[in-house]
């Protein structure tokens, strides 16, 4: 079976680098080269390094690294992948078969909407509400998650929203798929990107059902390397890196260098804390931006993440309305269908602060027409 256009991603391979401003982004702006230098990047060792194969599922110091991070997980509980998505395939890859179900929550970043459909694999979704804090609905989660569930995918820090889940709701999640047998997919690539308050619970270590995903390109500010990495039982990491060695075969040599300084203890909680200064202090920006338009705008206050969810109040369809934005203003924003919520925007505000207040004005700009009209 053909799989589906990633309708986000393709929108914006297609437009990020046209485009004046890009407000689409996920993350915050980026380390550079010379700040990990400065956390220990040995510049010289890298001029010199024979730039060949590295191993297949990342170094062995680099998954002793990743190995401290998660309690109870050794180097064979870990692989390293090009970058998140692809640890999150792989997952899939390896799981599901023709006629298989797996579940997912909206709204979610979509890549393992249309993977399943590759593989002949349906998929059931459930509603998180953000009427009540964006906790799961629980009629529709039990539905989606049954006996016939292989797979169920989630996202915490949630993209787009940027909420986390309660203990609570993690605790039955988890229980749920231990009741029928699911794996759990827990993509935690937002952890570390909090804007405030205490870290993000993990979900490893809750259940011999549950696999994490997660990686440098978020939290971290480090997307341009691709590293990513899964945590989750031997078994499935090791048929995991059977499907690997079909695909991308590994990680290449700097990027595993890189990804060795920016999880050292140290490195890891000054990028996590370079992170939370930039959403910071720009959360405000956004706030008082979507704040100006009164009724038009409903702005969500993201608990982590780089990019938050704005309800609007007009019958246009969110894909219509940032096609219009990125005509009539030379900017990029993800459409709320592109995620899975129609009604909403998703906008970016990890960058530079002037960068961020320039890409508000211009979207402001046919807002305000469609408010007008």
């Amino acid at each position: 079976m053909r799989i589906p256009n990633f309708q986000m991603e393709r929108m914006q391979s297609t437009w990020e680098n046209l485009v004046e401003f890009d407000m689409s982004e996920s993350g915050v702006r980026p380390m550079t080269l010379r700040g990990l230098v400065e956390m220990g990047l040995g510049l010289d060792n890298a001029l010199d390094m024979p730039l060949g194969y590295s191993q297949s599922n990342g170094t062995l110091p680099l998954r002793e690294r990743l190995a401290a991070i998660y309690p109870g997980s050794t180097v064979d509980h870990i692989e390293v992948t090009n970058g998140t998505s692809e640890a999150n395939y792989l997952v899939a890859l390896s799981l599901l078969e023709p006629g298989d179900e797996m579940a997912m929550e909206i709204p979610n970043y979509m890549q393992l909407w249309g993977v399943p459909q590759s593989l002949q694999a349906s998929v059931r979704t459930f509603r998180l509400r953000p009427e009540c804090n964006w906790e799961p609905d629980w009629d529709e989660f039990e539905r989606a998650v049954n006996p016939r569930t292989r797979l169920l995918y989630l996202s915490n820090p949630n993209n787009p929203s940027g909420a986390v889940l309660s203990d609570e709701a993690m605790r039955r999640i988890v229980r749920r798929c231990e009741e029928t047998n699911t794996t759990l997919l827990a993509d935690e690539v937002y952890l570390g990107a909090e804007l405030e308050g205490e870290r993000t619970k993990s979900f490893w270590g809750m259940s011999e059902k549950v696999v994490v995903t997660s990686g440098l390109s978020k939290a971290y500010g480090i997307p341009g390397v691709r590293i990513g990495w899964m945590i989750g039982p031997r078994s499935l990491v090791a048929t995991c890196w059977s499907q690997h060695d079909y695909l991308t075969i590994g990680p290449n040599k700097l990027s595993d260098m890189v990804a060795r300084v920016a999880v050292a203890p140290a490195n890891r909680e000054k990028l996590y804390a370079r992170t939370r200064a930039i959403l910071s202090d720009n959360l405000p920006i956004i706030a008082g931006w979507a704040a100006g338009f009164g009724d038009l705008l409903e702005f969500n206050q993201p608990r982590a993440g780089a990019m938050t969810l704005v309800r609007y109040r007009s019958s246009i369809p969110s894909i219509d309305l940032c096609e219009r934005i990125r005509t009539e203003q030379s900017t990029l924003v993800v459409p709320g269908s592109h995620v899975g919520l129609e009604g909403y925007l998703r906008i970016w505000y990890g960058g530079r602060p002037e960068y961020i207040t320039e890409g508000l004005r211009r979207i402001g700009v046919v807002l305000r027409g469609v408010r007008s009209t």
